[in-house]
């Protein structure tokens, strides 16, 4: 596991999006196979897909050659909603980048069978290649994408209900109205996140303080999702200070040592 450090969010997305645009351009300069990303919602990406956007109509990036899959979508709210993660999502990116619509995949809450729609999504990224590269941010409690604390770490695609923490967190985007929020999801598995080739998660700010130390520093366990990122070959964590204020003095200085020496 590697943790990168920067002072702020701005500077800590910004290399984030920067890392994805590389590793997209690599595999270009070798390989006519597509780019196979997976990629998050809420607050925490916005910047990183304000600069990707930003690298995309300035000709540095193309998103021709990328198919991406997401990693949740709430059950029974319209994909029209202004809170689906399908609008968050053109929203923020799609709608902004050169990538072709039939290279988006983002699980449908409305299917009639919601589990074949998620034994499905797993087959898609299965006949997509695998993950390149996965993009995840992580919740209070240390989860990721909606794999609330004692899901399984060898989970895949399924059908969650989702915690009332959860629920209260996200009621800021249904006008504050706890109610307004779905009850269960849609959501890929840790197993299904730890897939891929490479993991980057985003975590800024205090209220993630605990998550950051509880994955870096904790045992691995169901009860912290992302901790199961320690046992992950290429996983990095892109923190600012705020949210790496929690661990030890001795594991601030080892990163910071290691994100030095790799020029990273």
């Amino acid at each position: 596991m590697k943790i990168i450090i920067r002072n702020n969010s701005s500077e800590g997305s910004i290399w984030a999006a920067h890392y994805i645009a590389r590793r997209i351009r690599e595999k270009a300069a070798v390989s006519d196979k597509p780019f196979v990303i997976g990629l998050c919602t809420g607050s925490t990406p916005i910047e990183t897909y304000a600069e990707l956007i930003r690298m995309v109509e300035a000709g540095e990036l193309s998103f021709k050659n990328v198919i991406s899959f997401n990693m949740d979508e709430y059950v029974g709210l319209p994909v029209e909603h202004p809170e689906s993660y399908h609008s968050f999502m053109h929203r923020y990116l799609f709608d902004h980048t050169d990538q072709p619509a039939e290279n988006i995949h983002i699980l449908d809450g409305n299917a009639k069978d919601l589990a074949a729609e998620c034994e499905a999504y797993e087959k898609a990224i299965v006949e997509a290649g695998g993950f390149d590269l996965f993009l995840g941010g992580v919740g209070e409690d240390g989860h990721i994408a909606f794999n609330e604390p004692f899901s399984s770490l060898s989970s895949r695609t399924r059908v969650v209900t989702l915690t009332q923490d959860t629920r209260e967190v996200n009621a800021r985007f249904f006008d504050g109205d706890f109610n307004k929020v779905p009850k269960q999801a849609l959501t890929v598995g840790v197993a299904t996140v730890l897939s891929a080739k490479e993991v980057v998660i985003l975590a800024f700010g205090s209220k993630k303080a605990r998550a950051i130390k509880d994955a870096v520093e904790g045992p691995m366990s169901h009860y912290c999702t992302l901790s199961g990122l320690q046992n992950h070959p290429a996983g990095t964590i892109v923190c600012d200070e705020n949210s790496i204020s929690e661990v030890k003095v001795s594991s601030y200085r080892y990163f910071k040592a290691v994100e030095a020496a790799e020029n990273l």
